[in-house]
């Protein structure tokens, strides 16, 4: 049994976007290449909307299945496995003590920091639902943890919203390109919220997107989390070759990505 920890990017998205190319192109030929079945303003209309339908298709299949490919656990680049095997490097627990992985979706990252802390136990959360309820699902998680041999881990339903954990509950957080996916929720209360179970000499490594069109002044959001206590808190852009270089993370759409991390 192999750990099969999918891939954001569906191959069923991807042959979605392909067929939807296919027709849209046939629709141009018929209706506004060909003249076979209109004429005229009809033709014209048909050919400018089906041509530019079929132009924006082919970008996003070309865009997706190339996502699709880099990231695939399976694939030649990995770039699942290089962004979670390096987050998890930084998620360090002392013997006996428990982490917690936010939005863990397939158990990747939980099961990697895990790994790196026999000694120690981690917790996967996730609602499991929404676009990717099909794709990941905490059955996936376990079958997951099997796979890899690992058994210092439990996985729960849990709302990085509202998470369903008492103050001060773990003694490291972590969390891998979750928050930028919760429409309508300032994304610093997200981080706050997650920072709110850790105990305190805790250690967190959180990465997303954290640009300052979705996250704000994060350089300030620092700043104030030291002057509450936190110490040795860090942004590291890992667009600089720490996870990808910064003409793949552009192309990818992942020019943003940062990790933050630090002491509680």
């Amino acid at each position: 049994m192999k750990p099969d920890y999918k891939n954001w990017v569906p191959k069923s998205m991807v042959y979605g976007l392909a067929g939807g190319t296919l027709a849209a192109c046939i629709l141009f030929l018929l209706l506004g290449a060909t003249g076979a079945i209109l004429h005229g303003t009809p033709r014209l209309i048909c050919g400018i909307v089906f041509g530019i339908g079929t132009l924006v298709l082919l970008f996003f299949t070309v865009w997706m299945g190339s996502l699709h490919r880099t990231f695939d656990y399976n694939g030649k680049r990995k770039l699942a496995k290089t962004i979670i095997e390096g987050t998890a490097k930084f998620v360090k627990l002392p013997d006996g003590c428990t982490g917690l992985d936010v939005g863990c979706g397939s158990g990747a990252l939980t099961i990697a920091a895990a790994k790196r802390n026999p000694k120690a136990a981690m917790v996967g959360c996730d609602i499991w639902s929404g676009t990717y309820k099909a794709v990941f699902t905490k059955k996936r998680c376990e079958d997951n943890a099997k796979a890899e041999g690992v058994s210092n881990v439990r996985f729960e339903e849990g709302d990085a919203i509202q998470l369903p954990f008492a103050d001060e509950s773990f003694d490291a957080v972590t969390s891998n390109y979750v928050y930028h996916n919760i429409s309508g929720h300032d994304k610093q209360k997200l981080l706050l919220e997650t920072l709110r179970v850790l105990k305190k000499g805790g250690t967190f490594a959180i990465h997303d997107l954290m640009g300052p069109a979705r996250y704000g002044d994060m350089d300030a959001f620092v700043q104030k989390l030291k002057a509450e206590g936190y110490e040795d808190v860090r942004l590291i852009d890992t667009t600089d070759g720490t996870f990808m270089g910064k003409k793949e993370a552009s192309w990818l759409g992942l020019a943003d990505s940062t990790l933050l991390i630090g002491k509680k």
